[in-house]
């Protein structure tokens, strides 16, 4: 069983770290982080490095892919190595899954079309104007083998469900028990439903400057 995580530069380090921390607990499973080429990449802050183990072409057959979000992804919706590789592997996964913008990498790959899908909530409606998918406000979407996530944190969530429906319940359960996933955060402004209007606009504008 092989997980696949594709990682670029300016990736958002929690959507792929997130599930990382989740898939990597599965017990004899083997976790790959792939990118266009090995070595090091910097995250969208630029202060933190992640290490490419494989490129593309060394990793053909994953059950599981998951691709992240991040301002660096913009690039791969015409990057058409990238988005043929997706394509190619998206034939022979048990789940192709996105956390974040990664949804728009499965998108610019074809793969959304006419698919319930989400993302970052600041992006929703690029799934529909741009890929032919409906966009749902979840934490987290299933269709068919699709999995996508909204925002950042969602990934972890994701994870978890992607290991009961892959696994077993109790499987995520103890990974979740493991890494103290007990979210009580200590405001109540994490979706733009909730969120008041002025730190929706706040928000919305800065992401819209990131790309």
């Amino acid at each position: 069983m092989q997980f696949a995580i594709l990682v670029f530069e300016k990736l958002t380090a929690l959507d792929a770290i997130g599930p990382y921390e989740v898939l990597s607990r599965v017990p004899d499973t083997e976790l790959v982080i792939v990118g266009p080429e090995p070595g090091p990449i910097r995250t969208d802050t630029g202060r933190l490095g992640i290490q490419v183990d494989a490129a593309l072409e060394d990793v053909t057959e994953p059950d599981v892919l998951l691709v992240p979000g991040g301002e660096g992804n913009r690039p791969l919706l015409r990057d058409e190595r990238v988005l043929d590789w997706v394509r190619s592997v998206h034939e022979h996964t048990t789940w192709t899954t996105s956390v974040c913008t990664g949804s728009l990498v499965l998108g610019a790959a074809g793969l959304l079309d006419g698919r319930r899908a989400t993302t970052h909530w600041a992006y929703r409606e690029l799934l529909a104007e741009e890929y032919g998918a409906t966009p749902v406000a979840e934490r987290f979407v299933e269709d068919g083998k699709l999995m996508t996530a909204a925002g950042v944190s969602a990934g972890i969530d994701m994870a978890l469900a992607l290991v009961a429906r892959m696994f077993h319940e109790n499987v995520a359960k103890a990974i979740q028990l493991g890494i103290e996933y007990d979210p009580a955060p200590p405001f109540d402004s994490g979706s733009p439903e909730k969120a008041p209007p002025e730190l929706v606009e706040l928000v919305r504008g800065l992401e819209a400057a990131r790309t």
